[in-house]
């Protein structure tokens, strides 16, 4: 995991309110909202995962289905964030 992410997914520990340990086998790769999360977020922490990013790192998620792609996994969320600094 590269550093972005290990920031974005301490981002989304603290806004998502995780007091699980995350899994010692946790992948950025892994699905990162629904039933398979290894991580337990939901949509409703989806939204709140969006507005920080947006806020924190100044790059807008317009919608719903770039949402969905951007939110796919904690690597396509860091890729985005890349992409749009």
């Amino acid at each position: 995991m590269d550093s972005l992410e290990k920031e974005l997914l301490n981002m989304v520990i603290e806004v998502c309110k995780i007091t699980d340990p995350v899994p010692a086998d946790f992948s950025p790769d892994q699905t990162l909202i629904g039933p398979e999360s290894p991580l337990g977020i939901d949509s409703l922490d989806a939204v709140e995962i969006v507005f920080t990013v947006q806020k924190r790192y100044d790059v807008r998620i317009d919608s719903e289905e770039t949402s969905r792609q951007v939110l796919a996994s904690l690597k396509t969320l860091a890729d985005f964030v890349r992409s749009h600094m």
